[in-house]
């Protein structure tokens, strides 16, 4: 999907990742994350959303919670917007300030004192069940915590696995109680997704969701609460103008931080930098020819499209695999006759992923900005350091 970009736009990723594999540095089904690329990215969407006066939470779900890109990121986007509670956790531990807990995955009740004591800018909760939650924990901590309420979705287009949320039509009587707990304030509104590439184009547009939380934020305005919008999917460079031009004030940039939103597969010339390419090898030849490539990377909604071998420059087309298939190993096209596809031997896609659902390696790299690469660690798809990876 991603490698005439990343081949256009940072050949020497391409070329350095192929370099550690050759090396031995890395093993088969690995991330090579450029953090110069990332911190670049981050450092760009920062700036166009202080002129826009947007606020951003990022979010690394995408990037296997990775610390060293965690501090990368925050130091130009301070807050993060953590997906559940183990990748609250993560941030925290990296440095980064808690912008919005809870709107994918709703913060377990036993972990709310925790995670309160944090400080957090918002906490989203789908139903009273959760607001409820929220103002007794922080009640015990003598906190007062700010609330967005996620709004079910657009009939149609609501992901499978992510329900959840309050019906438009039954926002008002969910304030009225809200607005009667202590310890918790009504503060904003969220949905997902609120912005959708179109999959022929890459353009971005609004989605019916976005809709419904425009008129969320209109009608707890009308109740007398201060309203902030966070308006999540598809947060890029290309996006903020229209979040602002919308009434969104908060965005969620994910996959903009390595230049793998649909909008950048199409278009090489859109301002962030591509920063991961995946890495595997050859694992064996099938008798009709297809060679396999070991797995472990392949993500559902990736649309891989071919693999790169850098030993020959030959691409082939990767086939298609089912989605409820373990993925250990993925097969290509068959060669063209006459040309050697050796076991062992380097392949490098470039797909969109989330590294956070794979059981890959990822392995970050400093220093490509500069022409002066070097591999600063290895970490499994969770952010944990791998033993025996570069101090």
């Amino acid at each position: 999907m991603f490698l005439d970009t990343l081949l256009t736009r940072n050949p020497a990723l391409a070329d350095t990742a192929a370099a550690l594999h050759r090396s031995g540095a890395i093993p088969p089904d690995t991330y090579v994350i450029d953090a110069d690329a990332v911190e670049a990215n981050a450092r760009l969407l920062a700036g166009e959303a202080e002129r826009l006066g947007l606020t951003l939470w990022f979010v690394v779900k995408q990037l296997g919670r990775n610390p060293p890109l965690i501090r990368a990121i925050a130091r130009h986007i301070p807050r993060s917007a953590a997906i559940d509670v183990s990748e609250a956790r993560t941030l925290h531990a990296a440095g980064a300030r808690p912008g919005n807990l809870g709107h994918l995955v709703q913060i377990p009740h036993r972990a709310l004192p925790e995670t309160l004591a944090w400080r957090p800018e918002a906490v989203t909760v789908f139903d009273l069940d959760n607001a409820r939650a929220v103002s007794a924990a922080a009640g015990r901590l003598g906190l007062s915590q700010d609330l967005f309420v996620r709004i079910e979705g657009a009939p149609g287009a609501v992901y499978p696995g992510q329900e959840g949320g309050v019906p438009l039509d039954a926002l008002d009587d969910f304030a009225a109680a809200v607005e009667r707990l202590p310890s918790v304030r009504l503060a904003g509104v969220t949905a997902f997704p609120c912005v959708l590439c179109d999959p022929a184009t890459g353009q971005p547009a609004p989605t019916p969701t976005f809709e419904l939380a425009l008129k969320a934020k209109q009608l707890l305005a009308a109740r007398g609460h201060t309203v902030k919008l966070s308006a999540p999917s598809a947060t890029s460079m290309a996006t903020l103008p229209m979040l602002a031009e919308l009434g969104a004030t908060h965005g969620e940039p994910g996959h903009s931080l390595t230049g793998t939103t649909p909008l950048h597969a199409v278009d090489p010339h859109q301002p962030e930098q591509p920063a991961y390419v995946y890495v595997t090898e050859i694992a064996h030849t099938l008798a009709d020819g297809r060679p396999a490539l070991h797995g472990g990377g392949f993500y559902a909604r990736a649309d891989i499209r071919d693999a790169l071998l850098p030993r020959t420059g030959l691409r082939l087309r990767v086939q298609d695999a089912p989605a409820e298939n373990i993925d250990y190993y993925r097969l290509l096209d068959a060669p063209p006759a006459g040309t050697e596809v050796r076991a062992g031997e380097c392949a490098l896609l470039a797909f969109r992923t989330q590294i956070f659902v794979t059981r890959s390696t990822v392995a970050v790299v400093t220093g490509l900005s500069t022409g002066r690469p070097r591999l600063t660690g290895l970490y499994d798809a969770q952010g944990h350091a791998l033993s025996g990876a570069p101090a």
